[in-house]
């Protein structure tokens, strides 16, 4: 799906508590990352969530702090992940992407936690700033929404 016809995404109901979340951050392109982060926050605000905020280097320690926050056993209903990788002219690009992605995947399947992943990958910042803008395609946004509608899965199977 592209940014151009994102359909407008409702803020989801979440039955049950507040729920308690975690963005990692990987603010390499710290006003790419922080526009997606300031609309993931609004959503998760109008659903009364908490959202504790860390950030890593980059888009390969993504996987890696996921991971951690896994095993640190602390309570969160759900992760959010934000990043950039742009594409530049060698195939570091392919490498991060893939291995980012696969890592995040790996987790996400082994673990059952609810994931919304918004690591952007472009050909060019301009396409970044398009993604990271302040109106309803925003990318953060769109993974907190992807975020929000798991949990709200998750309770609603009886698995939180």
């Amino acid at each position: 799906m592209s940014t151009a016809d994102a359909p407008i995404r409702p803020i989801p109901i979440i039955p049950g508590p507040a729920p308690r979340l975690l963005l990692i951050q990987a603010p390499y392109y710290e006003a790419i990352v922080s526009g997606m982060r300031h609309a993931a926050q609004a959503m998760a605000a109008e659903t009364g969530a908490s959202l504790d905020v860390v950030d890593v280097a980059g888009a390969f320690e993504l996987p890696a702090a996921l991971r951690m926050a896994v095993q640190s056993g602390r309570a969160f209903d759900g992760v959010l992940i934000l990043g950039c990788v742009v594409q530049g002219g060698t195939d570091h690009y392919e490498h991060i992407c893939r291995e980012t992605f696969r890592g995040v995947m790996d987790i996400s399947v082994e673990t059952g936690l609810p994931i919304g992943f918004g690591l952007l990958t472009v050909a060019t910042i301009q396409q970044a700033e398009e993604r990271s803008a302040d109106n309803h395609h925003n990318k953060g946004r769109e993974a907190m929404f992807a975020l929000l509608m798991q949990v709200a899965l998750r309770r609603a199977w009886g698995l939180a």
